[in-house]
């Protein structure tokens, strides 16, 4: 054996070398071939949460990435295991989100073995960015180019670990470069040209009623777009991503599209200048381009500059950091003094009244030109007793801690605890909704509650996405999370009884409607609290498990039918 070769194999350099890059929290399932760089990365420091599927392990270091500003890593065998995670990194991959996947891979062979997949196909298939430590020699520079890619470039890396490769013992020159090994500086954000900054501050000025859309892309940007919004009079509204950017300010519409209530979606459509900063535009946001006049203008601000104009007709593009920019053209706009322009008095008294669902009336004009149904809250047609969704989470936003980090999965249900539970600002809201996949939710809990410790985590999630994911249920009670778990229990997939709408027959619905399932008395035997609550008098518990209780509460909400969500109807509306 050469002098040159030490006894540090490749598996233990990818651990030991993540950690000194910044690395804080990995999430897995170990097997075989992904035990000694698991190891490797507790034994540098890396906590690791070992998880009850791989799916779960990506969702939750998606979270955890998204509420800590981190690298969060996956770990996962060869195969098998990758293939398991697939969804949660493509949801992590389409919402640039910065992940490392530290997969096994199985070693190059003439005959391939059970576990043998392209992997590197299957990353690319979804989105994600594969990489390779290809060799002892180059392991570290592979390492850091993988991790950089992931950080500064907000990608989702899919790091291929040959199990050869990884037993290999690595040069003496590459333990001397990782000892010396530092978290290498982020580069610069690019910053707009001068004249992008004077063309966005002359179409501000030339606007009476303009807004602003912050979406994921300007997360970071809120205290110089609150400033801008002051300079320029403009309303503030983010994407749902965003939620929770500006709370707190007087002129903060909230989300902007299919969760807008009436009075956010009516001063977005009147406006003459809409300004997205990091943010798309997309159907979403928009609501199919409908919150958009005709006569309005539309300026985009994004670092990429294939996405300006990429989901509709814009008047101006800028390429740029948004906090750079936002500061930038609140400086043009301070020359020539700030305008009131949208920042009336009456706008305020409108925004402070109805710009909240809970504000809005049951039974007032809706978002989609139909009523709003009163109450809904009474006997189903199996004759139990079901709670009307907006009045269970608009009670439990009172009952809660305000110090909330709120995590959604996807489903009919989703629009009442977007719009209906408070934030206290970004980093309370966790969205995976990318992909569009149900299931994520739980596992996006667990990653958020963990990124953010201090904060009481709650879910909505339907029954259909709750059971899909259930087996970490059991991860957020061995964590001990003082979790809560809203489960609009309907007893069906919602979405797909709605979007059959009128023109289904029975049939239909017995593929996606099911027999009860008793959520509470499932949740109780994975060591969890479980109330099940058809009226308000059932949350009485649930003020007793905030005085005393600990570990996860789930609420098993038997809920009334709405007839499609209000968000529904604009989702469904393409």
């Amino acid at each position: 054996m050469s002098t040159d070769v030490c006894g540090l194999t490749v598996a233990e350099l990818v651990g030991r070398a993540l950690a000194k890059l910044g690395a804080r929290h990995c999430f897995g399932v170990v097997g075989s071939g992904n035990f000694a760089v698991t190891n490797a990365l507790r034994d540098a420091g890396v906590e690791f949460t070992a998880t009850r599927h791989e799916g779960g392990a990506a969702t939750m270091a998606d979270a955890y990435a998204r509420m800590s500003d981190t690298v969060a890593l996956v770990s996962v065998h060869q195969g098998c295991g990758l293939t398991n995670a697939v969804t949660g990194i493509g949801e992590a991959a389409k919402s640039r989100t910065p992940m490392l996947v530290l997969a096994a891979e199985s070693a190059p062979a003439p005959v391939p073995t059970n576990f043998s997949i392209d992997q590197s196909g299957l990353a690319d298939s979804v989105l994600a960015s594969p990489q390779r430590v290809n060799s002892a020699a180059s392991a570290l520079n592979d390492v850091v180019h993988a991790f950089r890619l992931a950080r500064d470039e907000r990608r989702t890396v899919v790091l291929n670990l040959p199990i050869n490769v990884q037993d290999e013992r690595v040069p003496a020159a590459s333990i001397r470069a990782l000892e010396a090994l530092t978290a290498p500086p982020r580069p610069a954000p690019p910053r707009a040209s001068d004249g992008s900054v004077r063309a966005l501050a002359d179409l501000i000025r030339q606007a009476e009623r303009p807004v602003f859309v912050a979406g994921r892309g300007a997360r970071h940007a809120g205290r110089e777009l609150r400033e801008l919004g002051r300079v320029a009079g403009a309303l503030l509204a983010t994407s749902a991503v965003a939620n929770g950017l500006f709370e707190g300010d007087a002129f903060s519409l909230g989300i902007s599209g299919g969760f807008s209530s009436p009075v956010t979606a009516e001063l977005i459509a009147n406006a003459d200048l809409i300004v997205s900063f990091g943010c798309a535009l997309n159907m979403w946001t928009m609501r199919h381009g409908r919150l958009i006049g005709d006569d309005t203008r539309v300026a985009q601000v994004d670092l990429e500059p294939l996405a300006l104009g990429a989901q509709r007709p814009i008047d101006l593009g800028v390429v740029g950091d948004a906090a750079l920019t936002a500061r930038a053209v609140a400086d043009e706009l301070a020359r020539s003094g700030s305008g009131e322009r949208y920042r009336t008095r009456d706008v305020a008294e409108r925004i402070a009244a109805e710009a909240r669902w809970n504000d809005v009336p049951l039974g007032e004009p809706g978002v989609t030109d139909t009523p709003v149904p009163a109450d809904l809250s009474g006997a189903g047609d199996d004759g139990e007793r079901r709670i009307d969704p907006r009045i269970l989470t608009d009670a439990l936003d009172r009952i809660l801690p305000t110090e909330r980090i709120v995590s959604i999965d996807s489903g009919n249900f989703m629009g009442y605890p977007s719009t209906y539970l408070r934030v206290p600002d970004e980093y309370g809201f966790c969205f995976t909704q990318a992909f569009q996949s149900i299931g994520l939710g739980l596992a996006t809990a667990i990653g958020a509650a963990l990124a953010q410790p201090e904060r009481l985590p709650v879910l909505g999630v339907g029954d259909g996405g709750l059971l899909m994911a259930i087996a970490e249920l059991e991860t957020a009670v061995r964590l001990g999370l003082p979790l809560v778990v809203i489960a609009y229990n309907d007893d069906a997939y919602g979405a797909e009884v709605h979007h059959f709408g009128a023109d289904a027959t029975p049939p239909d619905f017995g593929a996606v409607t099911f027999p009860r399932v008793d959520i509470a008395s499932i949740a109780r035997g994975f060591g969890a609290t479980g109330v099940t609550v058809r009226s308000l008098d059932d949350l009485a518990p649930v003020q007793t498990w905030l005085e005393s209780g600990d570990g996860p509460l789930v609420i098993d909400a038997r809920i009334a039918s709405d007839g499609g969500a209000w968000w529904l109807a604009e989702a469904f509306g393409h």
